[in-house]
């Protein structure tokens, strides 16, 4: 059966490539809308012991594909968001330990290697990782059968950065960034969002990552359209978020911020703001009061029906 399976995925034409043992899709085998080419910009991917565990300068965005173990699997699938500020991306605490983690509770997980924004191959840098986001998310939807997975229980996961645009997918999944060949959601089914950016607001932002997205000087408008906790609408999906009060980097401010909104819109949902932990801490394993929120996470996703 899982030759079966596997041929099956492999047929997906200019879609799939094996890595090592690990499945990886393709965003845009046609093209990626709004790329410039830039010979000197060059992809550079760390690996230890065979995985993927820093990526910078991404210029063949993919996803990479985890599923757990056919006894444990309950249909439930995330799409996983790493930070790093929107310059690199945490791809081994905040991905390949996330997807572990996801499949020993029996939900898919999927790693986005999304582009980074960069005037250097792109028009529009602020869009850059909005389009490989929803791009990914029709990718799973449409690919959820081939996966035994839910269409309807799909889920992003972002940390830091990785947050920002896990928010951004789940209030901007409607906005047209690109030609879209069908007529597939992008919209998640369910928010997990950790030590998260959020606004864009020069009092609470990250500046590294309003920076790397918006440039030094972006307009009163572009601000405005990346504060998700102002985008959120009655159709946002539920969230669950986690933020520690000492977080120098990301202020606990802007997952309050987004919690409001979310209440506003009567959004089911569920914010952790721990005393300690400062921020990057994926799992937080052997850590302080911050290393529950994995376990607190599941029984959310479980008391939603969601797994």
């Amino acid at each position: 059966m899982k030759t079966k399976i596997l041929f099956a995925l492999l047929c997906l034409t200019n879609v799939l490539i094996v890595r090592s043992q690990t499945l990886t899709l393709k965003l845009w085998p046609e093209g990626i809308p709004g790329a410039k080419s830039d010979p000197s910009y060059v992809e550079k991917i760390t690996t230890t012991e065979g995985r993927i565990t820093r990526c910078e300068k991404v210029v063949t965005p993919d996803l990479t594909v985890f599923l757990p173990a056919p006894e444990k699997a309950n249909g439930a699938a995330v799409m996983i968001c790493p930070g790093g500020g929107y310059g690199v991306l945490a791809f081994d605490h905040e991905g390949n330990a996330i997807a572990k983690w996801l499949n020993d509770n029996g939900i898919a997980g999927f790693i986005l290697k999304y582009r980074l924004p960069s005037d250097q191959i792109m028009v529009d840098k602020s869009v850059g990782p909005l389009q490989d986001a929803q791009e990914a998310m029709r990718i799973i939807r449409r690919h959820a059968s081939e996966f035994k997975i839910d269409p309807k229980r799909i889920g992003v996961i972002g940390f830091s950065a990785g947050g920002h645009l896990a928010s951004t997918i789940s209030t901007h999944y409607s906005e047209k960034v690109y030609d879209v060949k069908d007529n597939t959601s992008a919209r998640p089914d369910f928010s997990l969002l950790i030590y998260p950016v959020v606004s864009m607001d020069t009092l609470i932002t990250h500046r590294g990552s309003r920076n790397n997205l918006l440039g030094l000087n972006p307009g009163d408008e572009q601000v405005r359209r990346f504060s998700n906790e102002l985008q959120i609408t009655s159709d946002t999906p539920p969230a669950f978020l986690v933020h520690s009060s000492d977080d120098n980097a990301v202020p606990v401010m802007n997952s309050i911020g987004y919690y409001k909104g979310l209440q506003k819109n009567k959004i089911p949902a569920e914010l952790h703001i721990f005393q300690k932990g400062g921020h990057g801490y994926g799992l937080a394993i052997d850590k302080g009061t911050e290393s529950s929120w994995p376990d607190l996470c599941i029984k959310w996703l479980k008391a939603m029906g969601l797994i």
